[in-house]
């Protein structure tokens, strides 16, 4: 008996596509050679998306898995496993798509809100398999739905709850669902509508005033917000305008508030009526006519010198009859100056600061821009110095300057001159600095600066600052006579000089040994100059160097000399005289010796 598997396949009936709640059919074939014919028992497996969903034992080559009501969880890749006597034959997979969903079923726990109250719905697609998404509609007259959107993957329902809000008054609620196939996205009708009855827990506020119309400034207006509620507990009716909260009232139905009209009071008025979640909002427009204008404050002078006078005058334009004053505007409130329209002063640099006027009609007070009067006290004569003290500047660096009024009302404009030729305008309180980095050799160094503000006195000149340029050492050289070998006993001479550098310079001779030995110092207005140092002894031989500088503070040390202190030549013959002496001695003695032995 021996059989082989030729193919395995999976049909479907009627097609691929079949419609939600039609009967299907999958159908799995194996077709087998056999040598002889004998029975064979074949058993078939049929899975869905990788899920055993049939099985069954047949001596027939085909199965049948009958779905009498396809449903959309019944779309999926299908395959077929066949095993007879120890051997397995497989199925190529087959998509099936079962089109259509169910019409889902929803329902609400309410049929009867109030407003501020929440709905709770329920939608079910029960003979759909997650995951799922369900889509709410909350539906009003005349106005696009609401959609809430939520995503189940482990359930076939969801709930959602809507807020019912000011003005819903008949509401209607659905839903749909969604599942996600090869395709894309596969929607189900809208289920049944279900009606929802909402009623009003309190009416819209009404907001009056009192008088209606042709309110002034002066006037008494009164405003009236009420309402009409079901429950009166837990009711708060707010009056505002703008943002501004002006009055409020707890558990009642009627609120009163009332003021002196002013022209600020023109405006968006709001009464708001809030009960639990819900709240309803009346607006009312307000226009309030000006009783006079705002006046005016004006200056016979805005900028004027100390001890000028000032006349400050106040007025309304078309309109004599006000109570006026006169007040400084200050950080710790308003100085009232003179209840009067005019004001005459003789000024002082303390006056300098920002006054107005105020007009009163009716207990109306309204007052006029700030006016800025700025008086001034003359500059004094400036001073010019150097930030670091001394008159003087090393050629190369920068030289900082200050120049200073004691006295002068700010700001000041100082100018900085060198020579004739201005350099800054800088503009400050009390002083200012000029940072000059263009020191050259021939700079005369003359330097001034000017004062000056809004007085009337005009510019102050300080006197000229003279600046010394200080010339840094350079080239220190160092020489001898006599040079390199000097006999014991004489003098010798060491010239230190330099090639540039400004007087006075500070000279210092050292000797090179273990540690530097300053062997003299001396201060010259030169450029140059000679130590003698008398009676060189043999130990005076050595190196030698100098050091050369001046107020720029840095030393320049020359490069080294050596000096060797040698015998003189009568010193030399003494000592030549001395051995030659003791030579000749030397000699006679051996001679003596010589002529003892030889006679015995």
């Amino acid at each position: 008996q021996v059989f082989t598997f030729n193919r395995v396949e999976i049909r479907v009936q009627p097609s691929v596509k079949v419609k939600n709640g039609a009967p299907m059919s999958i159908i799995c074939h194996a077709d087998i050679s056999k040598n002889t014919d004998f029975q064979l028992k074949h058993n078939f497996t049929i899975f869905k998306d990788g899920k055993l969903v049939f099985m069954t034992v047949s001596d027939k080559e085909d199965a049948r898995y009958e779905i009498p009501v396809a449903k959309s969880s019944d779309t999926g890749d299908y395959e077929c496993v066949v095993k007879a006597d120890g051997k397995l034959g497989f199925s190529d997979s087959v998509y099936v798509w079962v089109a259509g969903m169910t019409k889902p079923i929803l329902t609400a726990d309410k049929k009867e809100v109030l407003e501020g109250e929440v709905v709770k719905l329920r939608c079910e697609l029960p003979e759909e398999v997650p995951p799922l998404e369900f889509f709410f509609w909350k539906i009003k007259t005349n106005s696009t739905p609401k959609e809430k959107r939520v995503p189940e993957p482990n359930q076939n329902f969801s709930e959602m709850e809507f807020y019912v809000e000011e003005g819903d008054n008949i509401l209607q609620f659905d839903c749909f669902g969604k599942r996600q196939v090869r395709s894309g996205w596969e929607s189900s009708q809208h289920s049944n509508k279900t009606l929802v009855t909402v009623k009003e827990p309190f009416i819209k506020p009404t907001l009056i005033t009192k008088p209606s119309s042709n309110i002034t400034e002066g006037d008494q207006i009164e405003f009236e917000c009420s309402t009409v509620v079901a429950q009166i507990r837990d009711v708060e009716i707010i009056f505002q305008k703008n943002r501004t909260i002006l009055n409020s009232v707890r558990d009642k139905k009627f609120l009163k508030y009332s003021t002196v009209a002013t022209q600020e009071d023109s405006g968006e008025y709001l009464c708001k009526v809030e009960q639990g979640a819900v709240s309803k909002t009346t607006k009312l427009d307000v226009f309030v006519s000006e009783l006079f204008p705002k006046p005016t404050l004006s200056a016979s002078m805005t900028k004027l010198d100390e001890n000028k006078d000032l006349i400050l005058s106040c007025s309304i334009n078309g309109f004599r009859r006000a109570n006026f004053s006169i007040v400084r505007k200050s950080s710790s409130g308003d100085i009232l100056l003179k209840n009067a329209r005019v004001l005459a002063i003789k000024v002082n640099v303390n006056d300098t600061g920002s006054y107005t006027c105020k007009a009163e009609v009716k207990g109306i007070v309204k007052e006029s821009k700030p006016v800025r009067i700025n008086v001034y006290a003359p500059v004094s004569k400036p001073t010019l110095s150097v930030v670091s003290g001394s008159p003087e500047v090393v050629l190369g660096k920068p030289l900082q300057l200050i120049c200073h009024s004691v006295m002068g009302t700010p700001p000041i404009t100082f100018t900085f001159y060198k020579g004739d030729e201005i350099k800054k305008n800088i503009t400050n309180d009390t002083y200012a600095m000029f940072l000059d980095e263009d020191i050259g050799l021939n700079d005369n160094g003359a330097y001034k600066c000017d004062a000056r503000n809004n007085h009337s006195s005009g510019v102050k000149t300080s006197n000229i600052l003279n600046v010394t340029v200080i010339v840094p050492i350079r080239g220190a050289s160092l020489g001898s006579v006599p040079y390199g070998e000097v006999e014991v006993g004489s003098d010798t001479a060491f010239l230190c000089s330099v090639k540039e550098g400004s007087w006075p310079i500070d000279f210092k001779f050292f000797k090179k040994t273990d540690h530097e030995v300053l062997l003299h110092e001396v201060r010259e207005y030169s450029d140059r100059t000679i130590w003698h140092k008398k009676t060189m002894k043999r130990k005076d031989t050595g190196t030698y160097y100098c050091m050369a500088s001046n107020r720029a503070s840095a030393d320049v040390r020359s490069r080294p000399i050596t000096i060797s202190v040698i015998l003189a030549a009568w010193q030399k013959g003494v000592i030549a005289a001395f051995v030659l002496t003791a030579m000749a001695g030397a000699g006679a003695v051996a001679l003596w010796w010589f002529l003892r032995k030889k006679k015995k």
